[in-house]
């Protein structure tokens, strides 16, 4: 039984504007304090100045195919964004009716903008076979789950696929190791979940997801396999 995962990477920049018309203090004052041009890191032995550089025309540029966005809404990072996963192919082999599998991957992320980030999860569509005669049903854990609500889930005569989230920034009702979720199915026109988030800057934020699947004795022969999509989303 085969599951392969896509990697899928979205970047979202929300764009926020200001406007500043004087600087100033008992001892001095600027008038339209806005650099459109410079370099470098001016220093000396008393202080260290880090600019971010304004434009003539700030604002937000768009057109099909790229975007452009100008002005102070840029954060100058020393955390760069990043997302990756430990391994992006699963294969749970011949299973064992009643003989729960797992398998698990580290998600690594870092993220330096001032709104955090989220990663969002969802499946193209439940297990199944190549020709979609057969499918492995999303789990409903040991009473009752969801792709937004984990609950507990250790009965051998419980069948399905979900997963597990532990570790930095995962939502709060993975409360355990027994707790699981399914995942959000597209085809069923289910939106994406969260699976990892936070508000503030982090580096190197890490967390395990762990796959389950478990099918009963009359669950057709066959190769079964759907595809995982991760959204990796920055906030600025």
């Amino acid at each position: 039984m085969i599951i392969v995962l896509l990697l899928l990477l979205v970047f979202i920049f929300p764009i926020s504007t200001f406007a500043q018309e004087r600087v100033e203090s008992a001892n001095y004052r600027i008038i339209f304090p806005n650099f459109n041009s410079g370099a470098g890191i001016p220093s000396s032995d008393n202080y260290s100045l880090n600019t971010t550089i304004g434009q003539n025309a700030p604002g937000l540029y768009s057109s099909s195919g790229y975007r452009v966005k100008a002005g102070f809404q840029y954060i100058n990072s020393i955390i760069p964004f990043s997302f990756s996963i430990s391994d992006i192919q699963k294969n749970f082999g011949t299973l064992t009716p009643t003989s729960p599998s797992t398998s698990s991957s580290t998600i690594i992320v870092s993220a330096g903008g001032a709104g955090g980030y989220s990663v969002k999860a969802s499946e193209n569509h439940p297990m199944q076979t190549s020709d979609a005669s057969d499918s492995i049903i999303d789990t409903l854990c040991d009473t009752t789950c969801s792709e937004t609500s984990a609950a507990v889930w250790t009965s051998t005569t419980k069948y399905g696929f979900g997963f597990n989230m532990s570790g930095n920034d995962v939502p709060a009702d993975f409360v355990g190791a027994t707790y699981y979720r399914q995942f959000a199915d597209r085809s069923n026109s289910e939106a994406q979940a969260t699976i990892m988030s936070s508000a503030n800057v982090g580096s190197s934020r890490t967390a395990t997801i762990t796959y389950k699947v478990n099918v009963s004795g009359v669950q057709p022969a066959g190769v079964y396999q759907n595809v995982i999509m991760f959204t990796a989303i920055p906030s600025y």
